[in-house]
């Protein structure tokens, strides 16, 4: 089946970052700058090898870098568990929602160019979302009453737009998302028990009209949901660029950081670097995407802002370089540095509901989690299949860790990795790190 719902997504992986606070505020100023003088990541190597030996993963690899400086790559294993190509910087890994910062930034490009505000309404670039309607009872019925406030672009950024998501929605709401093709990507070509599939997923434009003729399932800016958002956001960054949103991406971002291997359709070419996915069942890796044959390698309906990326290790840690970089790497200026400052703080909405969410008393800037007090400065996003990335700009610390398996809460891998990472970083400045 060409398009799937993608596994449902690992709440403690993205409350991975949140660990991230309580470890940062260990370490005085000074001794950050001491662990920058090491290279040693004892933890995470362990980890990684951990993990590959045991074959619970057929391979993970750990990029990790200190300000714009080149990274360390930690890897394992190999492209599947029948290659013998062991994967490298360049290996390509399904990067699903870690698409949804870049598409997040991609969106502030457009803010820090004038082309759009934080507040405007989605509407002046999408018409059909003038009118919305918000379900009163959205676990049982379709029934609806008018919208009393606009969706803002604010409200695509932080998953506060009232929107849904086939992965994530109940009731009603989501066979209507199925029947109408409003689905977040793509996991493999073959049917997958426990996943429902669904209609065709039109073009971006008609996939943006879809979601307006639907109803939300609460108000515009009250409460904090998981969402096809970022998909609808290609769509705005299409209409306010006179662009389309691959094209912006590759102009905009990739060119300019010398990010080559990026796609949202694998080249042929390219076909021997991408590693294999897996399900986790029963303790056994069971392929669903082999490299080779993978459903990547076909054109997609559109390029998913919130789920279709598939990058290197080398070319996402190209991007949080240059976020560490104020919006500059190398020499190539690629965002200004206060549209970054932006992008990387909390933009959610005065008074929005973040009750059982996976950001509660956390921040959203955009397309991803932002740590409010000791936890300042750090911003980030996981992918469904095991990878997850941040950045510490107060600290000047990046991090991103890959791995293929489904469903991603099945190990504690992504959940855990950000901590592993700390746990160095901290050892290498002589600081007592708590078990």
């Amino acid at each position: 089946m060409r398009h799937e719902r993608l596994s449902k997504l690992n709440r403690r992986g993205f409350l991975g970052l949140a660990g991230m606070g309580g470890l940062c505020a260990l370490a005085p100023s000074p001794l950050w700058a001491m662990a920058r003088e090491s290279g040693d990541w004892p933890t995470v190597t362990a980890k990684i090898r951990s993990y590959v030996e045991t074959r619970k993963l057929a391979s993970a690899i750990a990029a990790l870098g200190w300000g714009t400086d080149e990274p360390e790559y930690i890897t394992a294993g190999n492209l599947s568990l029948e290659s013998d190509v062991a994967v490298d910087r360049d290996t390509l890994w399904r990067q699903y929602s870690m698409t949804k910062p870049i598409t997040g930034m991609a969106a502030m490009m457009l803010i820090g160019d004038g082309r759009m505000t934080l507040d405007q309404p989605v509407a002046d670039f999408i018409p059909e979302f003038a009118e919305m309607r918000v379900l009163t009872d959205p676990g049982s019925s379709l029934d609806s009453v008018p919208a009393k406030h606009p969706i803002t672009i604010r409200n695509l950024l932080t998953h506060t737009a009232g929107l849904g998501y086939s992965i994530i929605t109940k009731g009603p709401l989501l066979q209507e998302y199925l029947d109408q093709g409003i689905l977040p990507g793509v996991v493999s070509r073959e049917p997958i028990p426990g996943f429902e599939g669904g209609a065709e997923v039109p073009p971006l434009d008609e996939f943006a009209r879809r979601v307006a003729a639907l109803p939300l399932i609460a108000e515009p800016g009250t409460q904090w949901s998981y969402s096809i958002a970022l998909d609808v956001m290609g769509r705005v960054i299409e209409v306010a660029s006179g662009m389309s949103f691959g094209d912006f991406l590759q102009t905009r971002l990739f060119d300019p950081l010398g990010m080559t291997s990026s796609f949202f359709q694998v080249p042929d070419s390219e076909k021997g670097r991408l590693a294999t996915n897996y399900a986790v069942i029963g303790g056994l890796l069971i392929p669903i995407d082999p490299g080779d044959t993978s459903i990547f390698l076909d054109k997609p309906a559109f390029p998913f802002g919130g789920a279709g990326l598939v990058s290197s290790a080398r070319d996402y840690d190209r991007f949080l370089a240059m976020l560490i970089g104020n919006g500059t790497l190398d020499g190539e200026q690629v965002m200004r540095s206060e549209t970054v400052d932006l992008g990387t703080s909390n933009l959610l909405p005065e008074g929005v509901d973040l009750t059982g969410t996976w950001v509660a008393g956390q921040g959203f800037g955009a397309g991803g989690r932002v740590g409010l007090g000791p936890r300042a400065g750090t911003y980030g996003w996981a992918g469904a299949a095991g990878t997850i990335a941040a950045v510490d700009r107060k600290r000047g610390l990046r991090a991103a860790g890959y791995a293929q398996y489904m469903p991603s809460e099945v190990y504690p891998f992504q959940s855990d990795f950000i901590g592993w990472v700390y746990a160095d970083a901290l050892a290498q400045a002589g600081e007592k790190v708590a078990a």
